[in-house]
């Protein structure tokens, strides 16, 4: 999984435009709903001539999110110290941040907790139940609403919890939306 959320500067560098409110080359790229992120990843896909890139599963980013602890962040149950690891409502001052200024969690993965929200590959669906066992993403049945994990600037220390979920329509952008890309090996 990247350490970082995907930046201006990357998506521009495939997409050929910036679709962000929050301007700068370092900054997460924002505003980009489920369905512009599948487009970026198969034309960067066909641009390294792979299919190698792809968005993480539901599972998947809470596995790393945690990076291997079981408390509601991966530093511990303390929100109070969620300043020092996210951008969250709280000390953002309403806009997104230049990616990595905040400790990473413990597998080395930075703004798991704060800055964007992040869309994973999953549907919706309103419980666990039925979800593949594997980690793989669970696309079938459930709503056509996309899920996102992780906080953002826009939302409180309790949003931002290794645990915490939610949804948005595919085709949904808004300026706390972004996400990160897991690369097979």
């Amino acid at each position: 999984m990247s350490k970082y959320e995907v930046t201006q500067k990357q998506w521009h560098e495939v997409m050929g435009s910036d679709p962000s409110y929050f301007k700068g080359n370092d900054l997460p790229v924002e505003r980009v709903s489920w369905n512009d992120v599948r487009e970026f990843i198969k034309k960067l896909n066909e641009r390294e001539g792979t299919e190698k890139y792809r968005l993480p599963s539901e599972a998947e980013w809470e596995y790393a999110a945690r990076g291997g602890t079981a408390t509601r962040y991966s530093f511990g149950d303390d929100e109070s110290e969620l300043d020092e690891y996210g951008w969250y409502y709280e000390n953002s001052n309403y806009e997104t941040h230049p990616i990595g200024q905040k400790k990473s969690n413990p597998w080395g993965l930075y703004d798991m907790h704060g800055n964007l929200c992040e869309w994973v590959q999953d549907k919706w669906h309103d419980s666990y139940e039925g979800a593949p066992a594997d980690g793989s993403a669970w696309e079938g049945g459930g709503s056509v609403a996309c899920l996102i994990r992780g906080g953002s600037w826009l939302l409180n220390a309790v949003d931002c919890r290794s645990a915490d979920r939610g949804y948005f329509g595919p085709v949904n952008r808004d300026s706390f939306l972004g996400f990160r890309l897991v690369k097979e090996l």
